[in-house]
């Protein structure tokens, strides 16, 4: 009998690397769409991440979906088929088995700092190892099987002649699970910027060991955007992502921040132009900023969240590129990042003097996050003081 699905990948670290960012949870719900594999994990019901594996990370993709029911359309599959005569397969696999098979042929060896390491042991440098050798990158290769409708997860990985087999067993998903709403017709806050600079205010936050996470955002006056960490031992601590104080001029890079360096523009030929004179005051460090709350809520957006579910994304915030902040009006927080995967085969395409863009497939993570309300935000400060 012919699988309901297969793909075969010739980079089992792109799978890695985006299921890693949901690998939170120890079990994960899997849709099979035409368009790739779409893997949510979630915990509580309160946070929820969403990976999707698109069609493109396969070299090779066939689904052949049974004609019975239908199923809700893919949070990340905008253009699917939605007839009413096609049902795409869904189910509940261990997540973190699916992980530990993807790396058995030392996918993280990469990732580990230098000070994990016995420094007895005779070192090798990344460039030369077994799984960056451009030789043996040609040879490795993962397929996923689906054969029917109950049956396991078959992952097989071949490398350099190797070959392990590995069968998931899955589980069938309650009809009832759906994701976590956000009113995409009721968005009140849209941000977008680098994920780094994002890494980096939670982990700076987080050493102050706090149990929420506000976040506070205003188009119309100081701070325009601001992230404080409190209910922890030690007293409030707060990261503002200031406003240029040279924005509204054109051209002219100022000194210190080093968010407020880069005022020009760089050219595919080379040469630089002054960027464009901002309309709006807003931080710096965001390429868009859009905050317009009812009126209800007055001018400023402040909503608090639990600082260890937001912890959970810190994986996503280092290997993306860009995020994209979104609130809607019942305070659902959305993080939706966008990871440039390396090809490892390739340079990347020059677009400019000295830059390059990556050679790799684009993909996307999301995140959801729901709000504390006002007494549970109360409870947990009563908590911590009898702590």
């Amino acid at each position: 009998m012919e699988p309901l699905f297969t793909g075969v990948s010739n980079n089992a670290h792109h799978l890695y690397t985006l299921l890693s960012c949901v690998g939170f949870a120890s079990k994960a719900t899997v849709q099979i769409t035409p368009d790739g594999l779409r893997f949510s994990a979630e915990e509580g019901r309160v946070v929820q991440g969403l990976a999707f594996l698109d069609k493109s990370l396969f070299t090779s993709y066939t689904f052949k979906p049974s004609t019975e029911r239908s199923t809700q359309a893919e949070e990340f599959n905008q253009n699917a088929d939605s007839s009413d005569e096609v049902e795409y397969p869904h189910f509940v696999i261990s997540l973190s088995a699916l992980l530990e098979t993807l790396k058995i042929f030392g996918i993280n060896d990469l990732m580990e700092p230098n000070g994990s390491r016995d420094t007895n042991l005779p070192q090798i440098k990344p460039a030369s190892s077994a799984f960056n050798a451009p030789a043996l990158l040609m040879d490795r290769s993962c397929t996923l099987q689906y054969t029917q409708h109950g049956a396991p997860l078959s992952i097989a990985i071949t490398e350099a002649g190797v070959k392990t087999t590995c069968e998931l067993v899955t589980y069938e998903s309650g009809d009832a699970e759906t994701d976590i709403p956000l009113q995409r017709d009721a968005i009140i806050m849209k941000i977008i910027m680098r994920s780094a600079w994002l890494h980096n205010a939670i982990a700076e936050l987080d050493s102050s060991t706090p149990t929420i996470l506000k976040i506070s955002a205003c188009a119309k006056r100081e701070p325009y955007f601001a992230l404080s960490g409190a209910g922890g031992p030690f007293s409030e601590s707060t990261v503002e992502f200031s406003v240029d104080q040279h924005s509204e001029n054109v051209g002219g890079a100022t000194q210190g921040d080093q968010a407020s360096q880069a005022h020009n523009i760089l050219t595919n030929d080379g040469t630089s132009r002054p960027r464009a004179t901002r309309r709006k005051a807003a931080p710096t460090v965001t390429e868009t900023f859009q905050v317009s709350p009812p009126s209800s809520m007055g001018e400023r957006i402040q909503q608090s969240y639990r600082f260890a579910l937001i912890r959970k994304a810190a994986r996503a915030m280092a290997v993306a590129n860009k995020v994209s902040i979104r609130g809607d009006q019942q305070g659902v927080l959305s993080l939706q990042f966008m990871v440039d995967l390396d090809d490892n085969t390739s340079t990347g395409r020059s677009v400019g003097a000295g830059v390059r863009a990556p050679a790799g497939p684009r993909c996307f993570v999301d995140f959801r996050f729901v709000p504390l309300l006002d007494e549970e935000e109360a409870e947990m400060d009563v908590q911590d003081d009898e702590e």
